[in-house]
């Protein structure tokens, strides 16, 4: 069920909610978390998308902020939209459309929708909070998410999150190479154990995650890493770890079953598909507590690499 409102108030809409809910013979226990996305407007279906499916496995209540540049000077008002049962999978969704002046006060407009005694996490989509009131919103929550690999310019948006890196804060570039990171962890936790005196990381020239798991290994190993950017690759397609007895090969070239070649050992064919979103979100829904090792491989492994040494890091969100 959608139910727009037009010319409302955040307490209006709660109020709406509550007794849709008693309508149809539903309760808001077992929702886990409260889970807030300021997005633009032409992100919010597939923020939304994401939401619901990652809400099966978290349920949770989702408050969308939606912004539009072109409302910035125009009257202070607030239209939204609320989905419930089928329209908002194991979720219920309210979107908040707010014009003029409620955009220097998010904070506020959020706090009447929250649901009590549970976490907040605050998701952008595709950019950092850019306001001072997108940064109250992230002021509040538990847990902050980002996804470089959405934004125009990715790489700068990494070099700005490692800045202002915060340890509650994380980015679904590095939640996307979760798989590669432990199959190469599984694949250096076998005979003969030597350590790794190179290595190459091949991908997508403009993909963020090719950056960080090319960090984590530099980080990890302490050696050097080379990055062989590919324009119209597909994320990461290659990585070689050099040892004394040969090579360590793992390559996805395209689709979603890599090959793993190792000295002295036939060739393995490997599931590894390109990780989807809701995928992603899901994931970083299990755990809101800080990620150590993406804090470490943003502030320390992206210096190892060359070029990265020149961008300061170590001011907070």
């Amino acid at each position: 069920m959608i139910v727009d409102i037009a010319g409302t108030t955040a307490s209006a809409v709660a109020k709406r909610l509550v007794k849709l809910r008693e309508e149809g013979g539903a309760v808001a226990l077992g929702r886990v978390l409260t889970l807030v996305i300021v997005a633009h407007d032409d992100d919010v279906e597939t923020a939304v998308e994401a939401a619901n499916a990652a809400s099966r496995e978290h349920p949770c209540r989702v408050i969308v902020v939606a912004h539009d540049d072109n409302n910035g000077g125009s009257e202070a008002r607030l239209d939204a939209q609320i989905r419930v049962g089928g329209d908002a999978g194991a979720s219920e969704v309210v979107v908040l459309h707010p014009q003029g002046d409620i955009h220097e006060h998010l904070d506020t407009l959020i706090m009447p929708l929250l649901l009590p005694d549970t976490p907040i996490v605050a998701w952008w989509p595709s950019e950092l909070p850019r306001n001072t009131g997108e940064r109250a919103v992230a002021d509040l929550a538990q847990a902050l998410i980002t996804d470089s690999v959405s934004s125009e310019r990715p790489h700068e948006m990494l070099a700005e999150l490692r800045k202002r890196h915060h340890p509650r804060h994380t980015d679904l570039a590095w939640t996307r190479a979760t798989v590669w990171r432990g199959l190469l962890a599984a694949t250096l936790d076998n005979p003969p154990y030597e350590p790794v005196q190179r290595a190459l990381v091949e991908g997508d020239g403009s993909h963020p995650s090719l950056d960080l798991v090319a960090a984590w290994l530099a980080q990890s190993l302490r050696c050097p890493v080379e990055i062989k950017r590919v324009d119209g690759a597909q994320a990461v397609t290659k990585v070689v770890l050099s040892r004394a007895s040969g090579d360590i090969v793992i390559a996805r070239p395209e689709g979603a079953v890599a090959t793993l070649s190792q000295p002295g050992q036939p060739t393995h064919r490997i599931s590894l598909p390109v990780r989807t979103l809701r995928e992603c979100l899901a994931e970083e829904l299990r755990r809101l507590d800080p990620d150590e090792v993406y804090g470490e491989v943003l502030v320390k492994g992206l210096a190892r690499l060359e070029g990265w040494d020149k961008v300061p890091a170590g001011d907070r969100l």
